[in-house]
């Protein structure tokens, strides 16, 4: 079975940077679309980014577009997202989530089935 493991959270002034490493296990073919989300207390959670395996696709939430970016090492089997100029408001768990199937050209949390146990950014003004 697909397995995820995030890491690379942590707390951060605003400003700064952090990019968080999700792992993969697991899998029989290379048909997947990978994801970020997000949740912070009180909110829904929020698709950030995805990318699918099999390509060079991205797609990315308004909200962070220009300062985010998701990227892979296929060798690896680790996806990445690089967060930059991070604020207040990005503050949530971010959780690595992948999809049998190709990604859409947006972010649709339900076409995902499989999900990390995510990893905690803190970022303070």
């Amino acid at each position: 079975q697909v397995q995820l493991v995030e890491s690379g959270g942590g707390s951060v002034q605003a400003g700064g940077s952090l990019r968080l490493s999700c792992a993969a296990s697991g899998y029989t073919d290379s048909s997947y679309c990978m994801g970020w989300f997000r949740q912070a207390p009180g909110k829904e959670r929020e698709g950030v980014a995805s990318t699918y395996i099999g390509g060079v696709s991205t797609y990315y939430a308004d909200s962070v577009k220009g300062r985010f970016t998701i990227s892979q090492d296929r060798a690896k089997n680790t996806l990445y997202l690089q967060m930059n100029s991070l604020k207040p408001e990005d503050s949530a768990m971010y959780y690595c989530a992948a999809a049998r199937r190709y990604c859409r050209g947006s972010i649709i949390e339900a076409d995902f089935t499989y999900w990390g146990q995510g990893t905690q950014v803190t970022v303070s003004s």
